[in-house]
């Protein structure tokens, strides 16, 4: 798809028909003819007559946010779980739009809403369909989080601390995934190019092992269905041990989306865990001037918060490794014990609630 034109509204009244006034409908319209453009992307919220009033009077087709969000969410999700969510979330987008459908009809076969013409009875038949389906889709996610969820519990018991990296879309939490673990997620110059979590092992430098895991990517304004339907997604933030917040440090407006990574996390219950404050990995310095890029590392030389890095040429990883390593040994204390081999419940113990790092056993003793 190319984009042939954008520019900004102003809208100091709403009109409840249109969203804009009618001579600024006429002027869009006037340029939407004048590139023969077949797709109009209105950046917020239509009501659904909105959305049919406006595809008349500009005869093409007309999405709201929400809308293109789903379906850069439905062209990027590749797991189960990710296409399951993404279809929650259109339905309960395309029930609310039902009406937009069925309304001309019930008005040519004389309907009025409350007995029920011709028009009426599709729209129940629509909604209880959509409804059976959304039902569906709740019970096979129920499954599919409960799964995770014992994969969670598994990953407990061989209790490898989990670090998750988060941040708006496009930041390069993927590129910075690949680097650090040497997989080979899906990176893309493109929004919501992640939107299953994806985990990896991850060894630091005092050796120990710990579990990465790349997330979806967040946007400003995130729908509150979108929000609800992706929250198992970002269940492995709520349970990580470390959250890594990825920014786009060249990008023009990088401090209005790291505060919509935070009111999206708090959104999501995480308050917590943004107050405690999160390490902000300043991404992408490689396309700052060298002014600004000398600038931002001088600053955050020392910091244990903020670490400045280009995930695509590699700079900056080592000091990233060695953050995570600093803030997972907080309170942490290495010791060498004995124990009986025949005291197996003090062994298991042991293993469930701390990180073995070496173990030696001679006949009596483990």
């Amino acid at each position: 798809m190319e984009i042939v034109h954008a520019s900004v509204v102003p809208v100091p009244r709403v009109r409840p028909a249109t969203l804009f006034g009618s001579g600024k409908v006429a002027e869009i319209g006037e340029i939407i003819a004048e590139l023969g453009a077949g797709v109009v992307v209105v950046d917020g919220s239509l009501t659904p007559i909105q959305q049919r009033n406006l595809e008349r009077a500009w005869d093409c087709k007309v999405i709201d946010r929400t809308a293109l969000i789903l379906e850069i969410f439905g062209a990027r999700a590749r797991t189960r779980e990710g296409k399951l969510q993404v279809e929650l979330a259109a339905l309960n987008y395309q029930r609310s739009r039902l009406v937009r459908s069925w309304t001309h009809l019930e008005r040519q076969r004389g309907g009025v809403g409350f007995l029920g013409g011709p028009g009426e009875t599709q729209i129940e038949a629509d909604r209880r369909q959509i409804r059976e389906r959304i039902a569906r889709l709740k019970r096979d996610l129920k499954n599919v989080v409960r799964t995770r969820g014992l994969h969670r519990a598994a990953r407990q018991r061989v209790p490898y601390p989990v670090v998750a990296l988060v941040g708006y879309t496009n930041a390069g939490k993927s590129t910075l995934f690949n680097r650090l673990t040497g997989a080979d997620v899906d990176v893309k110059d493109q929004v919501f190019a992640t939107l299953d979590p994806t985990m990896r092992g991850l060894t630091l430098p005092s050796r120990r092992r710990v579990i990465l895991s790349d997330t979806v990517g967040f946007v400003s304004d995130l729908p509150h269905d979108l929000v609800a339907a992706f929250r198992a997604t970002l269940e492995e933030v709520a349970e990580a041990d470390l959250i890594l917040h990825v920014r786009d440090i060249s990008h023009t407006e990088t401090a209005q989306q790291r505060q919509d990574v935070h009111d999206v996390l708090a959104e999501l219950g995480m308050e917590d865990k943004v107050k405690s404050g999160l390490i902000e990995i300043l991404n992408k310095t490689d396309l700052l001037v060298e002014a600004e890029r000398s600038r931002l590392l001088s600053t955050h030389h020392s910091s244990r918060s903020h670490v400045a890095v280009s995930a695509l040429h590699g700079d900056g990883m080592a000091p990233v490794l060695a953050v995570i390593d600093q803030e997972l040994s907080r309170g942490r204390r290495v010791l060498r014990v004995r124990i009986d081999l025949s005291d197996g419940a003090s062994i298991a113990w042991l293993y469930r609630h701390g990180e073995v790092l070496k173990r030696s056993d001679d006949e009596m003793l483990a």
